[in-house]
């Protein structure tokens, strides 16, 4: 019996356990590597899709022993039976809708995920330095042609236009769609009730996971749905000002391993 039998421990990948640097730092690995000797379940949930997380495993030497939430909620994947136990997909009038969105707001990005692979269209320099991040091959395509379905978008552009476009879509499509924030750069659409928070909620059913022993760590909007459901609501100092507003309990930044503080405050409550 180890001292975190039944816990649950969920981070955000990108500027919360992955650091400014692009990288899992030692500090990091060595409090997962304890939590998970004492009994504890470690995860990640991430806005990244199967194919951009994927090599992230190998690449960082990736310590999971949780399903992992992929394409902000619209995915649960079980990386040891390699197969995914939850998949969601906006629905078929979906690429109709874009195309419509795109007369109203012409400056967008576009990226649209259809199994492993990422279509794109109207791509500007978020795209770019987004997908350089992430390491995604995507192939140019106008909207009605991409395959589909799809598990999720992506729109791109600056903060203030992107804010524009989310309370657009939602007045129209929100009964159908999610619209949420993972950086001020990029707006993720999912299907409704697709989120980081029902991902979550479905890894601990499927675990025998008790809510008060469920523990989330996140920076962004994205996030705040899923540290919701958090018995102490976690975040790097590094996070956005929704996440600060909204009242997460903020540690030190992604850069000074937040993720191993995290493990540290649950070290001295069980």
């Amino acid at each position: 019996m180890g001292k975190f039998d039944g816990v649950l421990l969920y981070s955000d990948y990108d500027d919360t356990l992955y650091n400014s640097a692009h990288t899992v730092s030692p500090e990091n690995h060595a409090a997962i590597r304890y939590f998970q000797e004492n009994g504890g379940r470690f995860s990640v949930a991430t806005g990244r899709a199967h194919r951009t997380f994927t090599p992230q495993i190998a690449l960082e030497s990736l310590s999971l022993n949780a399903p992992v939430v992929l394409s902000n909620g619209a995915a649960l994947y079980d990386y040891v039976e390699d197969r995914y136990l939850m998949r969601t997909f906006l629905d078929e009038a979906a690429p109709a809708r874009f195309v419509e969105l795109f007369q109203d707001f012409p400056d967008l990005a576009l990226e649209a995920y259809h199994d492993d692979s990422i279509y794109v269209y109207n791509p500007n320099l978020v795209t770019t330095e987004h997908l350089k991040r992430v390491g995604g091959r995507q192939t140019p395509c106008a909207i009605p042609d991409m395959p589909t379905p799809w598990t999720k978008v992506i729109l791109e552009q600056d903060e203030p236009y992107l804010k524009e476009v989310q309370a657009h879509l939602l007045q129209r499509w929100g009964d159908c769609c999610e619209a949420i924030f993972s950086n001020p750069y990029l707006l993720e659409i999912t299907a409704k009730g697709s989120h980081k928070g029902t991902a979550v909620v479905k890894a601990a059913e499927l675990l025998g996971v008790s809510r008060e022993n469920l523990y989330c760590i996140g920076d962004n909007q994205n996030d705040i749905l899923m540290l919701a459901l958090s018995a102490i609501p976690f975040a790097p100092s590094n996070c956005s000002q929704p996440v600060k507003d909204w009242g997460a309990r903020l540690l030190g930044s992604c850069d000074d391993h937040a993720v191993a503080q995290a493990i540290e405050i649950l070290d001295s409550i069980y």
